[in-house]
C-alpha cells in the first residue's frame, strides 16, 4: 500500500510537521514526561490561596487551540480535568509561540510548565514558560467542530457516530469525557458490589472459563478445542456449576465477578460476551435471597449514586423501597391477561396467546410459551424494581420444586428498567431429582435445541457427597450499570462491544 493509499491529506500534513519536528533536533516521542500535579490538584492547590505561588509542570492532551496574535490559549486534558494554557511570546519567547502555532494540533499531548494565575475572564490557567510536545497525533481526533467564543473561532474535538465510537472506542474516550464518566461508574458498580459481599463474609473465588462441559444457564456455548489434550472445550456460559461444588467443599458463602460468553443473538440486551455477578449462600433460599438482593442494590445505589433514586429513560426510579414480590402466574394474568391455571398444556397456552394476538413461538414448550410472555407482555411493565417469583420446572433445571407443586419452583427474577437485571433460585440439592432432570430434559429436547442442559457427572458426583441447602444469584453487571448510567443500550457500557464485521 503506498503512502497515497495509506494516509489521508491531513494525516500527511502531520506526517510532514513531525518530520520537521525531528530536522529541528525535537524528539516527538521522548522516552520520560515530568508531572508534578493533575490538572485538578493544580487548580484547587492555586484556589485554596490565590496569593502563593503555584508552579507546577502538566500533562494532557491538547482539546483546544485559540490564536490570538502573540497569545495562544489552548486547553489540556489529563484523566483528571482541564486546563487552560496560557502562552505568550513575551513569556516563551517568539520562536518558540511559532512553534505551537505552527506544529501542535488537537490531540497532541503535551507537557507545560509555569505559574497558575486567573486571567481577566476568570478561568484559573497555567502561565506557560516552558513547553514540549511528548507524543504527536497523526491521526485527527474524529469530526472537529468549530465554536465561536467571544468572538473567536475554537475547535473542538467531538465524536457521536454510534457506529465509529463502537468501532474505535479509544477515540469516543478521547473526545467525549461524558463516555469516560460511564466506565468510571461502571468500575464504581462492580466496587461497591464487592464491598457489600465481602462485609457479609462472602469469599470472592475464580473459576474456570474453559470449561468441559458447560451448564448452569440456558444457552449455547462458544467450542473450542485443546490440541495437546484433543479435547473440546467451551467457553462457560454461567459460574453455577463450579461454586455451587465450592458448597460441598464446605465454604458456606461464595462469589465471583467475570466474563461470560453465550453464543447468542446481539440486541440492546445482550452481548456474546458480557460481566456477571454470581453468589451462592448456604441455608438460604429465595426469600432470604430477595433480602440480601434488596439489600446490595441499595448498597450500591448509595455508594455509587449518593442515593437510591435515579433516572432511566426518564422514569423516577426508587431502589430504597420494598421491592413488589409478585407471583409469576398473577403477573401474566394482570398484564397479559391470560390465566395460566386454565392452560395445563403448551397446545392450550399457544391458542390463548395467538387469540390475543401475542407471538407463539412455533413449537415451543409450555415453560418456553410462559417464558415468552413475560418477556413480552409483563418485563416491559416492571419499570419500578420488583420480583417476579415461581417459575415453571421445566425452564428451570437447577431450582428446587415449591413444596405441594413439582411443576412449579422457587425462582424468581428482579426487574428494573423495564428489564430482568437478575436471576435467582433456592438451590436443588438433591443429586436423584438433579439426575433426573438432567435425563428428562435429554429426552425431551432436541439435539440443536439451545436450551439443552448437558449432562454433568463430576456436578453430579459432588452433589452426592452432601451439598447444604443454599439460595443462588446472577445479575449481569452491564445491565445494572444501563440503569445506573441512564443508557438504552448495552453497547454503551461495554468498553469494546462485539459488532458485525464490517465490509472495508
Amino acid at each position: 500500500m503506498s503512502d497515497e493509499q495509506q494516509f489521508s491529506e491531513i494525516e500527511r500534513i502531520r506526517l510532514a510537521k513531525l518530520a520537521a519536528l525531528k530536522e529541528r533536533g525535537i524528539e516527538p516521542f521522548p522516552p520520560r514526561v515530568e508531572r508534578t500535579y493533575t490538572s485538578v490538584e493544580a487548580i484547587q492547590t492555586f484556589e485554596k490561596d490565590e496569593t502563593k505561588p503555584v508552579k507546577p509542570t502538566l500533562v494532557g492532551r491538547v482539546r483546544s487551540i485559540r490564536t490570538m496574535g502573540k497569545i495562544i490559549f489552548a486547553h489540556i486534558e489529563d484523566g483528571f480535568g482541564t486546563v487552560q494554557l496560557f502562552i505568550r511570546s513575551n513569556d516563551v519567547g517568539a520562536e518558540n509561540l511559532d512553534l505551537f502555532r505552527d506544529y501542535f494540533d488537537i490531540g497532541d499531548f503535551v507537557q507545560a510548565s509555569g505559574e497558575m494565575f486567573r486571567t481577566k475572564a476568570g478561568e484559573v490557567s497555567l502561565n506557560v514558560k516552558e513547553f514540549r510536545m511528548i507524543a504527536k497525533a497523526i491521526t485527527p481526533l474524529p469530526a472537529a467542530k468549530d465554536e465561536e467564543v467571544d468572538g473567536e473561532i475554537v475547535r473542538h474535538a467531538t465524536l457521536a457516530d454510534p457506529e465509529v465510537r463502537y468501532r474505535q472506542r479509544y477515540a469516543d474516550l478521547a473526545v467525549n469525557p461524558q463516555v469516560r464518566e460511564i466506565f468510571r461508574i461502571r468500575a464504581a458498580v462492580v466496587r461497591a458490589l464487592r464491598e457489600f459481599l465481602d462485609k457479609n463474609d462472602f469469599l470472592e473465588v475464580e473459576t474456570p472459563v474453559l470449561q468441559p462441559v458447560y451448564g448452569g444457564a440456558a444457552a449455547r456455548p462458544f467450542t473450542t478445542h485443546h490440541n495437546q489434550l484433543k479435547q473440546d472445550l467451551y467457553l462457560r456460559i454461567s459460574f453455577e456449576l463450579y461454586l455451587k461444588r465450592l458448597l460441598v467443599g464446605g465454604i458456606e458463602r461464595v462469589y465471583e465477578i467475570g466474563r461470560d460468553f453465550r453464543n447468542e443473538g446481539v440486541d440492546r440486551k445482550h452481548n456474546p460476551e458480557f460481566t456477571m455477578l454470581e453468589f451462592y449462600m448456604a441455608y438460604a433460599d429465595y426469600q432470604r435471597v430477595m433480602d440480601l438482593t434488596e439489600e446490595m442494590l441499595q448498597h450500591t445505589a448509595k455508594q455509587v449514586l449518593g442515593g437510591t433514586k435515579l433516572t432511566y429513560q426518564g422514569n423516577a426510579i426508587d431502589l430504597g423501597v420494598d421491592w413488589p414480590r409478585i407471583e409469576l402466574s398473577e403477573a401474566i394474568l394482570e398484564f397479559a391477561g391470560i390465566d395460566l391455571s386454565k392452560h395445563a398444556d403448551a397446545t392450550s397456552l399457544a391458542k390463548a396467546m395467538a387469540d390475543k394476538k401475542y407471538n407463539v413461538p412455533p413449537g415451543a414448550s409450555r415453560g418456553k410459551l410462559i417464558d415468552d410472555l413475560v418477556g413480552s407482555q409483563v418485563e416491559p411493565k416492571l419499570v419500578q424494581p420488583s420480583f417476579l417469583f415461581n417459575y415453571p420446572r421445566e425452564i428451570s433445571p437447577l431450582a428446587k420444586s415449591t413444596p405441594g407443586d413439582p411443576t412449579i419452583v422457587e425462582r424468581f427474577e428482579g426487574y428494573m428498567g423495564g428489564f430482568e437485571i437478575c436471576n435467582a433460585f433456592s438451590e436443588l440439592n438433591d443429586p436423584l431429582d438433579q439426575l433426573a432432570r438432567f435425563e428428562e430434559m435429554g429426552r425431551s429436547m432436541k439435539a440443536d435445541d439451545e436450551d439443552l442442559h448437558p449432562m454433568d457427572e463430576d456436578y453430579l458426583r459432588a452433589m452426592r457427597y452432601g451439598m447444604p441447602p443454599n439460595g443462588g444469584f446472577g445479575m449481569g453487571i452491564d445491565r445494572l450499570t444501563m440503569l445506573f448510567t441512564d443508557q438504552p443500550n448495552i453497547r454503551e457500557v461495554i468498553l469494546f462491544p462485539h459488532l458485525r464485521k464490517r465490509d472495508e
